[in-house]
């Protein structure tokens, strides 16, 4: 099924590739298993367990960036290294455009894996505070309401969210405040109707990525007010 060019053998633990090195071998699992995890804040966050038949390696075979994650052997695990030059061969026969799409698509999901992680460490506290807001879709401003807000995000109510990735005006008016903020956001996660609880909602979670800096002291003065 696969033209492999070589086989490795790893012993349990042995690290296979690791997270912000370079190189593009791409490989597949023959026997045992490969845990692919990637560091944040010091800490381990395993990804995903690959089986047997299973390829890892590829973001940087086609996107030409540095290693995303680390891979581990689980057990006595024997891979193999796919050969480069049939994988080039094939590659290149692709027309320019659909190349390009390839590249874009590694570089989005690069792009959402940091963003993931930034999340995951974020030091800011989110504060369960309802406001009201208005955002700028592709047609009109739309009304909705905040489930929680920090300093550097904010989580908007919606059955009808954005596509995850895409920028867009946010209308914020805090309480007290006199001027309407106008910060530009960025759609970072999505939580779909069937994914919603009690306690949490559809929708969608943005981060801010253009604040003046008079909105960024007003806003911080205000958590710390009601936090």
């Amino acid at each position: 099924m696969f033209n492999i060019a070589s086989e490795e053998t790893y012993q349990d633990g042995q690290v296979i590739i690791k997270e912000g090195t370079t190189g593009d071998w791409v490989y597949v699992v023959l026997s045992g298993a490969v845990e692919i995890s990637k560091m944040v804040e010091e800490k381990k966050f395993v990804i995903s367990l690959l089986n047997p038949q299973e390829v890892f390696g590829e973001l940087a075979f086609i996107g030409s960036v540095t290693r995303t994650a680390t891979a581990c052997a689980i057990g006595e695990t024997i891979v193999g290294v796919m050969d480069r030059a049939f994988l080039d061969h094939e590659y290149n026969k692709l027309n320019s455009e659909f190349r390009a799409i390839l590249v874009t698509l590694v570089e989005r999901f690069k792009k959402m894996i940091d963003r993931t992680s930034n999340f995951s460490t974020r030091k800011e506290p989110r504060i369960l505070k309802g406001l009201s807001i208005k955002y700028k879709d592709k047609k009109s401003f739309v009304k909705a309401y905040t489930e929680n807000i920090s300093s550097g995000g904010l989580f908007i109510k919606t059955e009808n969210p954005l596509k995850q990735g895409e920028q867009f005006m946010l209308k914020l008016q805090l309480p007290g405040l006199a001027d309407t903020m106008k910060i530009k956001c960025e759609v970072a996660w999505l939580r779909k109707q069937s994914e919603a609880t009690e306690n949490s909602s559809a929708g969608m979670g943005v981060e801010f990525i253009e604040l003046t800096k008079n909105d960024d002291q007003a806003l911080k003065k205000y958590l710390k007010d009601i936090g």
